[in-house]
């Protein structure tokens, strides 16, 4: 019961602060951010130590690496957050923006104006950096915000939390339109993800586990992606330094992210060319290959099976595929991908061009590594995470996607014949 009460309260408290920040006006909303940046910048040494904490406690625990590597923060990330912050603070608000504004036969105008969506819940896991651009997300685009981290990042999440509190009284918006739950009970997500009169729309961002639950069991609309299996094809008129260079990047800049390329995909006219050069590389890197027959041909690496395909690593594990052409690479990806992220490396504009139509993913690329599939590198400021849904959000879900629009109808005394 205890835990029942403590989510209504919080959702009602977020509902009445949704009408709050839903009229704020934009140099409100960009205050309130500013001084989060701020005391962010002010309390890094804070959120260091508290984050070193949660990580003692992790590693205490035997959590894997992928999830120590998402949970740590260091100078380089608390410098991230502060500019997402700031960089949120200059984009333009989405909220009141009419668009389409056209002048009907009858003489009245028509048109569709962005407004917030309402009260976000974010459920998330280790990733502390998340609390920062989740609130400075949800307040830029007019929403309020319960915010559910992982209970390993119990000590960092409210750390960061004061600031943003402190940012939210600064500019006089209640302090109850970004809400971080301070439990670790589990049974709180249960209550999140069913409380229709209060919350509008879940965001999970975790693993396939978290996010199946949450599919199976929510009674308010999600906006997810289940597991980032992400792609990347040498075409056979691919550069090959640039063949080389992406697929390092793609896979080993870090393993624990959702846009880090899981399965590689080469062309049978360069295998022997490229894929010797970048297999050298990810041995060097401590990456276990699983190939096909025709990779193992060229390079000794073990055996893939049907199931490497489909599977999420998060972990130095590649699998690699060595495909007669484009065709094939197009077929495995739209079977055996998750719609994420997709690249090609190629230099012909005519394969490009098809590639970007017709891989059915929510960010494809040409020449260039699938781990910019992010909503910093965007432009968006930051993300609240990626959608691989096709109503509303896709890919990288920014202030846009927090939003949605309604009709809005002009006229002076006009009535209907």
């Amino acid at each position: 019961m205890y835990i029942k009460t403590y989510m209504q309260d919080m959702g009602r408290a977020a509902r009445a602060a949704s009408r709050a920040v839903a009229r704020a006006d934009t140099n409100t909303k960009n205050k309130a951010l500013t001084v989060m940046a701020q005391a962010i910048q002010r309390d890094a040494d804070k959120l260091l130590a508290a984050n070193a904490e949660d990580m003692a406690a992790a590693r205490a625990q035997g959590l894997d690496e992928a999830l120590l590597d998402r949970l740590a923060l260091n100078a380089k990330s608390v410098a991230g957050m502060v500019e997402g912050l700031l960089q949120i603070a200059a984009l333009p608000d989405p909220v009141g923006e009419i668009s389409d504004l056209k002048y009907r036969p009858s003489g009245i105008q028509v048109g569709k104006m962005r407004v917030p969506l309402g009260v976000i819940g974010i459920i998330y896991e280790a990733r502390p950096n998340v609390t920062a651009d989740a609130a400075g997300l949800c307040l830029k685009s007019g929403n309020a915000a319960i915010l559910r981290g992982g209970s390993e990042a119990i000590r960092s999440n409210q750390a960061i939390a004061a600031c943003v509190r402190e940012g939210l009284a600064a500019a006089g918006l209640p302090e109850t339109t970004v809400q971080v739950i301070e439990t670790t009970d589990r049974a709180a997500v249960g209550e999140l993800i069913t409380m229709r009169d209060y919350v509008d729309v879940i965001v999970p961002r975790g693993g396939k586990g978290l996010i199946e639950r949450l599919m199976n069991d929510a009674r308010i609309p999600v906006i997810k992606h289940l597991h980032g299996v992400c792609h990347v094809y040498i075409d056979d008129r691919a550069d090959p330094d640039k063949a080389v260079r992406i697929a390092d990047n793609a896979k080993t800049s870090r393993y624990g992210t959702c846009n880090t390329t899981e399965t590689l995909l080469v062309a049978q006219g360069v295998a022997t060319t490229v894929l010797p050069k970048i297999a050298a590389i990810y041995a060097a890197k401590g990456v276990e290959m699983r190939g096909c027959e025709a990779s193992r041909r060229i390079v000794a690496m073990n055996a893939a099976t049907d199931e490497d395909w489909v599977t999420e690593y998060l972990a130095p594990i590649i699998s690699i595929r060595v495909v007669d052409g484009m065709d094939t690479a197009i077929e495995h990806i739209n079977t055996y991908g998750s719609q994420h992220t997709d690249a090609i490396v190629t230099e012909d504009y005519t394969r490009a061009r098809r590639f970007l139509r017709e891989v059915d993913s929510s960010s494809v690329m040409v020449n260039a590594s699938t781990r910019f599939a992010d909503g910093f590198e965007y432009g968006l400021g930051a993300e609240i995470g990626i959608s691989t849904d096709k109503i509303h959000a896709r890919g990288p879900v920014g202030l846009e996607g927090l939003t949605s629009q309604k009709w809005v109808v002009l006229g002076d005394g006009h009535v209907r014949e």
